[in-house]
C-alpha cells in the first residue's frame, strides 16, 4: 500500500507558473516504527512535470543533511530520524519520521490518517517475546482487546478518532510490557486536482500530453481522463495509476474540453475543465508585389501583400528587404496583411515575408524589385595635357551623371555636332578622346539618357592655339576665308621684283619649264620678312566646309650668262642666289562668304 501526500509549490509549466506537487516518500512496510536491525525501503515518487527519462539523480536527506545520492528512486534505511528526498531539479519532499526501537513491544501506525479511510494499528512484539494477550489504549482508556490478531482497525476514520494510542502486552510470567505511544491526527481530504497540457499551444500533428496534478488525496488512487460532449455523456478516455495521458499526433478532432478525476475508495475528485484548441500551423506564405507599371520608377508607390493560405489565427506577419525588417503586422481576422510605401533607388533588391502563429516562422519565396532612376543632369569634364591646348594635343572628354539607373547612353557634341557616343552598364561615366585640330575650338557638351528622358550638360568652351614652325618662332593664325584675291597681287609684285634686276643688268629671264635639275634649284629664300611675332588665336563658330584648293606659283630662275658684264651690273640683292618661289594656298568655300581674312603677312607659305 502506498501513501502519497503532497504539498503545493509554484513551478513553471509550459511557460506559466502552476502548482506542482512535491515528491512524496512512500514506505514499505507502511509503518513509521520498527525494531532495531530492521530495514525500510523508501521510494521517492515524482510527478511527470519532470520527465523520468530526464531525471538522472535522487538525493536523500537525514535530519537536513545529505545522506546519499542514488541513480534510482529507492533507498534502504535503518536509522531513526526524519527523512526527505529530492529528485533532480524538483523541490524536496515533506519529511517522514522513522523510529527504530529497542523495546520488546511496539505500536505501528501509518504516518498519515485521512478522513473516511480505514486505519490499521498493529501491536508487535519481538520475535523472542511471547505474550498471552494485548490491549489497545486511547488516552489511557481501553479501546479494545484483540483476540486472534495483533491488529486494531479503525473504520471510516474521523475527527473523533484523533488522539494518542498505546498498547500493552502480558507475558507468560504475567509481566506487563508497554509499547511506544502513537499520535493519530485524522486529516480531512482537501483534494486539489488540476489538469494541464504540454505544450500549452497545441498544434496539429504535434504531440499533446495531458497532465493530471493530484494533491490532498492519499494513495493509492486512480486517475481518469474525460472529454466532455455537448449533447452526450462525457467520454472516459482512460483510467490508470498514471497521471499523464499522451496523444502522439493531434488532429483537429481532438479539440474540445477535457478534465481528469482522482479516484479514492469509490470517491471521485474531478478537476476543472481544460479547453484544448488545436491550432493549424501557418503554411508557407505567398508574397505578392504590386506596382502601377511594369517599370518601377523612383517615387512610385509599391504594395506588398503577405498571405498564408492555411493556419489558425492570429498570425504574425513580417516583411523583409534583404534580411532587414520593414514592417510587422498581425492578422486577426484575415490570413493576410498588406502595406504600401514609396520607393527610392535603395529599395531595389529582394523581398520576402514570414508568417508565424506560434510554431515558428514560415518563409515565402523571394520577390525582386528593380527601381529605375532617371538620369540627372550630366557633368562634362575636359582633361587636356596642358593649360593651353594646342593642335595635336589629345583631349579627354568625360561625361558622368550623379544618379541614374544603368544602362546609360552618353553622346558628345561639338557645336551641336555629334562627336561620338558610349554606353555605361555600371552607372559610371564614359570618356571620349579627341585629337585636336584648329577646327576643334568652340563649345562642347554631352547628353545622358536611360530611356527615361535625355539630360544635357552645360557647355564647356575649348580654345586651341595653332602652332606653326619657322626659323624665328611660331605664330598663331586664324583662317576664316579664302585668299584668292591676294594671288594676283602677290604674283604681280614678284614679277616686278624679279624683272627689275634683269632690266637693270639684262641678265635674268623667266623659264616656262618647271622641270629643272637639282643643280638649278635650291631652298627658297624669303625676303622682306619681318621678325616673327605671336598673334593671339582667333576662334570662330564657323565650321568651314571642304572646297577646292588653289595653288599659285611664281618662279624666277637663272639663265645662261651671255655677257659677263651683265653679271656685274646685276643688283647686289640677287648675286649668287636661286630663283625665289612663293606658294599661296587658298580654301575656296562652296557658298558665298564674307570678305576673306588674310593670314598674318609675316607667315611664309610653300
Amino acid at each position: 500500500m502506498l501513501l502519497w501526500v503532497s504539498l503545493l509549490v509554484l513551478a513553471p509549466v509550459s511557460g506559466q507558473f502552476a502548482t506542482e506537487p512535491k515528491p512524496v516518500i512512500s514506505l514499505h512496510p507502511l509503518w513509521t516504527t520498527f525494531f532495531q536491525g530492521e530495514t525500510v525501503m523508501l521510494t521517492c515518487n515524482t510527478f511527470r512535470f519532470h520527465a523520468p527519462e530526464k531525471i538522472k539523480l535522487y538525493r536523500w536527506y537525514l535530519e537536513g543533511e545529505i545522506q546519499s545520492e542514488t541513480l534510482g528512486n529507492t533507498h534502504e534505511v535503518r536509522e531513526t530520524g526524519k527523512y526527505k528526498c529530492q529528485a533532480q531539479d524538483s523541490p524536496p519532499s515533506d519529511a517522514v519520521h522513522l523510529l527504530f526501537s529497542s523495546a520488546n513491544l511496539i505500536l505501528q501506525a501509518p504516518p498519515y490518517v485521512f478522513e473516511k479511510e480505514s486505519v490499521v494499528l498493529r501491536c508487535q512484539a519481538k520475535a523472542n517475546t511471547e505474550l498471552n494477550g494485548m490491549t489497545l489504549y486511547k488516552h489511557g482508556e481501553v479501546l479494545g482487546v484483540p483476540k486472534k490478531t495483533s491488529e486494531f482497525r479503525i473504520y471510516q476514520a474521523g475527527l473523533k478518532d484523533n488522539g494518542e494510542y498505546q498498547c500493552t502486552g502480558l507475558k507468560k510470567d504475567n509481566e506487563t510490557i508497554s509499547s511506544n505511544a502513537v499520535k493519530i491526527e485524522v486529516q480531512g481530504i482537501v483534494a486539489d486536482v488540476r489538469l494541464y497540457s504540454r505544450p500549452e499551444l497545441v498544434f496539429e500533428g504535434k504531440e499533446l500530453v495531458l497532465i493530471c496534478s493530484v494533491s490532498g488525496v492519499p494513495a493509492p488512487i486512480t486517475v481518469s481522463f474525460f472529454k466532455k460532449r455537448p449533447w452526450n455523456k462525457d467520454t472516459k478516455i482512460v483510467t490508470s495509476s498514471e497521471t499523464e495521458f499522451k496523444i502522439p499526433a493531434v488532429e483537429s478532432s481532438h479539440a474540445g474540453e477535457y478534465y481528469c478525476a482522482a479516484g479514492k475508495n469509490h470517491r471521485s475528485f474531478p478537476s476543472q475543465t481544460l479547453t484544448i484548441s488545436v491550432r493549424v500551423p501557418a503554411s508557407h506564405p505567398v508574397l505578392t508585389l504590386s506596382r502601377s507599371r511594369a517599370q518601377t520608377l523612383e517615387g512610385d508607390e509599391v504594395s506588398l501583400r503577405c498571405e498564408a493560405r492555411r493556419g489558425s489565427l492570429p498570425i504574425c506577419f513580417q516583411f523583409y528587404h534583404e534580411s532587414m525588417l520593414l514592417k510587422k503586422a498581425e492578422g486577426t481576422i484575415w490570413r493576410s496583411v498588406s502595406f504600401r510605401f514609396t520607393v527610392t533607388a535603395e529599395h531595389s533588391g529582394h523581398y520576402y515575408c514570414t508568417a508565424d502563429n506560434g510554431l515558428g516562422p514560415q518563409y515565402s519565396e523571394a520577390a525582386s524589385l528593380s527601381v529605375t532612376v532617371p538620369v540627372s543632369r550630366p557633368v562634362l569634364t575636359l582633361r587636356a595635357p596642358r593649360a593651353q591646348a594646342v593642335v595635336g594635343d589629345v583631349v579627354e572628354l568625360h561625361c558622368e551623371v550623379q544618379k541614374g539607373s544603368p544602362p546609360i547612353r552618353y553622346q558628345f557634341y561639338h557645336k551641336n555636332v555629334t562627336l561620338g557616343n558610349g554606353t555605361s552598364l555600371s552607372g559610371q561615366g564614359v570618356s571620349f578622346n579627341l585629337s585636336l585640330t584648329a577646327e576643334h575650338s568652340g563649345n562642347y557638351s554631352c547628353e545622358a539618357d536611360n530611356d527615361l528622358g535625355p539630360q544635357c550638360s552645360e557647355a564647356v568652351t575649348l580654345s586651341i592655339t595653332v602652332m606653326t614652325g619657322s626659323r624665328s618662332g611660331s605664330v598663331a593664325t586664324s583662317v576664316t576665308g579664302g585668299l584668292l584675291s591676294l594671288v594676283g597681287l602677290a604674283a604681280v609684285a614678284l614679277l616686278f621684283y624679279c624683272w627689275f634686276p634683269r632690266k637693270a643688268g639684262g641678265r635674268s629671264t623667266l623659264d616656262s619649264s618647271r622641270n629643272h635639275s637639282a643643280s638649278d634649284l635650291h631652298e627658297p629664300t624669303y625676303y622682306n620678312v619681318p621678325g616673327w611675332i605671336e598673334l593671339q588665336p582667333v576662334y570662330s563658330n564657323v565650321n568651314p566646309k571642304e572646297g577646292d584648293i588653289v595653288y599659285s606659283e611664281v618662279r624666277s630662275v637663272k639663265r645662261e650668262n651671255r655677257h659677263a658684264g651683265a653679271v656685274a651690273s646685276a643688283p647686289e640683292l640677287l648675286n649668287d642666289k636661286d630663283a625665289c618661289v612663293i606658294y599661296s594656298q587658298v580654301k575656296v568655300a562652296s557658298a558665298p562668304a564674307p570678305k576673306p581674312q588674310l593670314l598674318d603677312s609675316s607667315t611664309p607659305h610653300r
